[in-house]
């Protein structure tokens, strides 16, 4: 190549000198030069397109390997700190700081309690007395706060607030629960460290991260902070996605679990359906960010299905369903409650009642056994259908007490599955082909 350039620039110089013998015309001298030029720009063209193959090529693998790769998690339940949370722990910043927070598939913000530049931390030196864990962002060589003034904070980091005294200012956030609990603080970029399924080290850079100094509210108070999972272009869930197969999955050991007893928290890993595995549609649309949507055309009590209003599941009119980590019990909307509570306590009406708030129906269990009780599905579109066991929705309250563990929900509204009735199975939540799979599962592994 490089002899070919310099035998054009040769020509090139001995086509501009001065000669006695030939005495071409302009416009010959002109064409003559065009030629060798143009072949230069042709060469640079085709180098050009040819290096652009190669870095998508590169890049093309890279990620199919990586795509083939997983990182995951441990996650606990929260029972041994008296909460109804799932715990994951991680390492977070440059050293690595390392941090309890909750995992979340109904929150878009992850974020941690924050000390910047010597700040107090309102929230954590309220708690002083519980231990919690506070980010040092300062000790942070990745740290970088978002600033107010940027196109990020104004249009899509949510719950961003309007005021900018100066665009050194960062992005502030007062980020609101559904109990009212809220998280004050700021955006920053972070990087974490995990550890991939080939054992090797590296850091996930570029997260974006709430620097929270002040949090009102019980939801997360055993924890450093939220891990938020739910769907949205921010979201921690969605950057790992992103880099690693495009699916998530977890597996939610028993909710009364002691602290060693763990599951698990997932991303990435083979892109192949699996033989045990049943799917139904998930439905992930900017209009219902942060939540997961699912389809469900019915449910079931003993193999009889109910004869429930199907507008009720019509996630695109007034009902639907979401699926929620975030959420202890399952609740229905009212027709649909009313229908299953209706069938599946007329098999527990022998037992004598006792009155345990906010339950609709508990009962003394001192002779109970599980097989009075009937059995439920939930019926999903495209036939799939997940049969929970009788543990997830008749649950203990008390010792000798079983209650009915759903919930009536407000009509017109969304039911929701929740973290009790997912227990010991894996859900997998595939956000690139839209479904989301579910196999029964020990936890002890993926």
């Amino acid at each position: 190549m490089h002899r070919l350039l310099l035998l054009i620039f040769c020509i090139n110089g001995f086509l501009l000198s001065p000669t006695h013998s030939i005495n071409p015309s302009k416009s010959a001298r002109l064409k003559l030069l065009r030629a060798p030029v143009q072949r230069a720009q042709d060469l640079a063209r085709d180098d050009n397109l040819r290096k652009e193959m190669i870095a998508r090529s590169i890049a093309r693998r890279r990620r199919s390997a990586r795509g083939g790769l997983s990182f995951e998690m441990p996650m606990s339940s929260g029972a041994y700190a008296g909460t109804g949370q799932y715990f994951v722990r991680l390492r977070l910043g440059t050293p690595a700081q390392k941090f309890v927070l909750v995992a979340d598939t109904g929150s878009d913000l992850t974020w941690v309690n924050c000390r910047y530049r010597r700040r107090r931390c309102a929230r954590c030196a309220a708690d002083r007395g519980r231990r919690r864990r506070v980010f040092v962002a300062d000790e942070s060589e990745s740290f970088r706060p978002i600033s107010c003034a940027s196109l990020l904070c104004r249009n899509t980091l949510p719950f961003s607030l309007t005021t900018c005294p100066s665009r050194a200012s960062p992005c502030a956030y007062d980020y609101g629960y559904a109990d009212g609990s809220k998280a004050q603080g700021f955006f920053a970029s972070e990087s974490m460290t995990i550890t991939l399924s080939n054992r090797r080290n590296v850091k996930l850079k570029g997260l974006i991260v709430g620097c929270t100094s002040s949090f009102v509210g019980l939801s997360f108070n055993k924890a450093d902070g939220v891990l938020g999972l739910g769907y949205s272009n921010t979201s921690f869930a969605a950057e790992s996605t992103r880099q690693f197969g495009g699916r998530f999955a977890y597996c939610l050991v028993d909710h009364l679990s002691p602290k060693n007893v763990s599951g698990y928290l997932v991303f990435g890993g083979s892109n192949q359906s699996k033989p045990n595995m049943r799917y139904a549609k998930l439905v992930v649309e900017p209009e219902f960010d942060p939540f997961y949507g699912v389809e469900v055309i019915g449910i079931s009590i003993g193999g009889i299905v109910l004869r429930i209003p199907l507008s009720v599941w019509d996630i695109r009119g007034q009902g639907g369903v979401i699926i929620d980590s975030g959420m202890s019990l399952t609740s229905f909307v009212e027709p649909a409650y009313r229908m299953v509570m209706l069938a599946l306590t007329e098999s527990l009406k022998g037992f004598k009642r006792v009155l345990v708030t906010p339950f609709e129906f508990c009962f003394d269990s001192t002779r109970f056994n599980d097989s009075v009780v009937p059995s439920l599905g939930i019926h999903f579109a495209g036939s799939a259908q997940f049969e929970a066991p009788k543990k997830s929705y008749i649950i203990d309250v008390a010792d000798r007490v079983k209650c009915v563990g759903f919930l009536s929900a407000s009509w017109p509204g969304v039911s929701t599955i929740g973290k009790i009735i997912q227990q010991n199975f894996k859900w997998e939540f595939d956000v690139v082909n839209k479904r989301l799979g579910f196999q029964p599962s020990s936890c002890s592994s993926h």
